[in-house]
């Protein structure tokens, strides 16, 4: 199937400015070099081409090779037989799963399901709302309105030797 392709109208062409239009008619040659191009060709190595005739070696292989040189064998498959337990534990889910297929749902009684929802009593609330408001007396107490105080210290005890002059009895 040919497929033809509409050459573009001269309105479709892409416009180029004049002035680089004027600078390509007006460009000059001889203003260029004379270069040589020198291709490289990199060749592969020898563990490369090696490793390419291996490919291709194994690819002739698969694809000459004769299925008449193969043997014909027979595939032994070996039952294994359940055990007693196997057997006792198949029963079992057959049986409840047998109950349920032919349950009679018609035997059930209708019921009406009354929802209740308990709300606290007063004082329940009332507790809630002390705890509340303690919480929150504690987390937001303005530390500002407190007065400094230095703590003196007093020990109502006498000291542990006149404790031990006093009393000559103790073992210690």
């Amino acid at each position: 199937m040919a497929c033809s392709v509409d050459a573009p109208s001269l309105k479709d062409l892409p416009k180029v400015a004049t002035d680089l239009k004027s600078q390509l008619e007006g460009f000059n040659q001889s203003c260029l070099r004379d270069v040589d191009t020198n291709e490289k060709i990199v060749l592969p190595s020898a563990e490369d081409v090696a490793q390419e005739k291996q490919h291709n070696a194994l690819l002739q292989g698969v694809e000459q090779f004769q299925t008449s040189s193969l043997r014909k064998t027979e595939t032994v498959e070996k039952i294994v037989l359940p055990n007693a337990l196997d057997v006792a534990t198949e029963k079992t889910q057959k049986s409840l799963f047998d109950g349920i297929e032919k349950f009679d749902a018609t035997r059930l009684k209708h019921t009406e399901t009354q929802e209740k929802n308990p709300l606290p009593d007063k004082d329940v609330v009332a507790a809630e709302k002390q705890h509340q408001n303690l919480l929150e007396g504690v987390e937001h107490f303005d530390k500002s309105q407190m007065k400094h105080t230095t703590t003196e210290e007093k020990n109502p005890l006498p000291p542990i030797e006149d404790d031990k002059r006093s009393n000559p009895d103790s073992d210690d």
